[in-house]
């Protein structure tokens, strides 16, 4: 039986009479060796048939798979992740910094009894997870000596981290509606599970909401804080928890409350089904009631009208976090500052 060898780096090398380092560097840092070598080896190679290093015997000499997984938050779906515009800018910073580094990028997913296991299964040198803190899911990270970075949650010191300063970015945002001269407010808080809208009615006290992530929990203290600011309860406002993206969002606020004059919102995503719907019904944005979106994704500034929104660098976030991961040396703590962008969706009431 005629057996045909596999060519090599070496065999390229040894017909192109240069080193195997060289070859390697042609194909993997090509901006490294003279143009003439380059073709002497590209021409040995495609005389030979080589396609290039096994990707397989990297791993395998270095122990790496060259690769980063994301995971997204909660019970989320790749799916959600893509069709959410702050995901969309997320993972486009963290592509950009795989495409840097020559790495690959994984969207690692799971049910909630898969995702520990994903964690310890997964083919990546690292993780970015995404906003909860599960202690599961760290130390599975832990048990493989792999970096990784957790977003929107502080869990310690010897844990990267990045985050938004949340808190500050609800009180903006209640500040500014405030000095427009409204007082009549809903709030929409985000849902970390599947379902439809849950309505929390005021007068009610304390509110449970269910399954929040810290950041949830900080805008919420944010939005409480520029309230009581202006002489009004939290207790008192309603909070309309939903997922981002829910088409129905906007319809429980205008059936529900007709009286409210400004809506505060969790993620733009949100903000802009509430757009959504107003143009539906006829509903003039500012001048029948104004909306606030939360992260400052491209897709605020080309809403009709434009949204105000809470920004920060999502696309430097998803860069950052990234880095941190290949980096790997002491772990860090980053609070990313936010501000308050204000367009068209904003205005006096009525």
């Amino acid at each position: 039986m005629n057996h045909t060898k596999t060519p090599t780096l070496a065999d390229v090398g040894r017909v192109a009479g240069v080193s195997r380092g060289t070859v390697s560097n042609v194909f993997n840092h090509p901006d490294l060796v003279r143009s003439d070598v380059r073709e002497r080896v590209e021409a040995a190679a495609r005389q030979l048939g080589y396609d290039g290093p096994d990707p397989r015997g990297r791993v395998l000499r270095n122990g790496k798979f060259n690769a980063i997984g994301f995971m997204p938050p909660g019970a989320y779906a790749i799916a959600d992740v893509i069709r959410s515009p702050y995901g969309r800018e997320l993972v486009l910073g963290v592509s950009l910094a795989c495409d840097e580094a020559g790495a690959t990028l994984s969207l690692v997913n799971g049910t909630d009894e898969t995702r520990t296991s994903t964690i310890r299964e997964a083919l990546v040198d690292g993780f970015i997870l995404g906003h909860s803190v599960d202690i599961d899911l760290i130390t599975s990270a832990q048990r493989r000596r792999l970096p990784f970075v957790i977003l929107e949650s502080d869990a310690g010191p010897d844990i990267n981290s990045i985050r938004i300063d949340g808190r500050s970015g609800a009180l903006m945002a209640v500040g500014h509606l405030a000095a427009l001269g409204h007082r009549h407010f809903v709030i929409l808080s985000i849902r970390r599970t599947s379902g439809p809208p849950i309505v929390h009615m005021p007068g009610k006290g304390k509110r449970a909401i269910t399954a929040g992530f810290q950041l949830d929990y900080e805008r919420l203290d944010g939005f409480a804080q520029g309230l009581a600011e202006v002489n009004l309860s939290i207790d008192d406002v309603p909070i309309i928890e939903t997922t981002p993206g829910e088409p129905s969002a906007g319809a429980v606020v205008f059936d529900r409350f007709p009286e409210a004059t400004a809506i505060l919102t969790m993620s733009d995503w949100q903000a802009i089904t509430v757009l959504d719907e107003a143009v539906r019904r006829g509903i003039n944005i500012p001048e029948h009631v104004s909306v606030v979106g939360f992260d400052g994704t491209a897709e605020s500034a080309r809403t009709t009208p434009p949204l105000t929104s809470v920004t920060h660098d999502i696309i430097g976030k998803g860069r950052l976090a990234a880095q941190m991961v290949f980096e790997n040396g002491q772990p860090r703590q980053i609070i990313m500052s936010v501000e308050l962008v204000v367009r068209g969706s904003t205005g006096p009431p009525r």
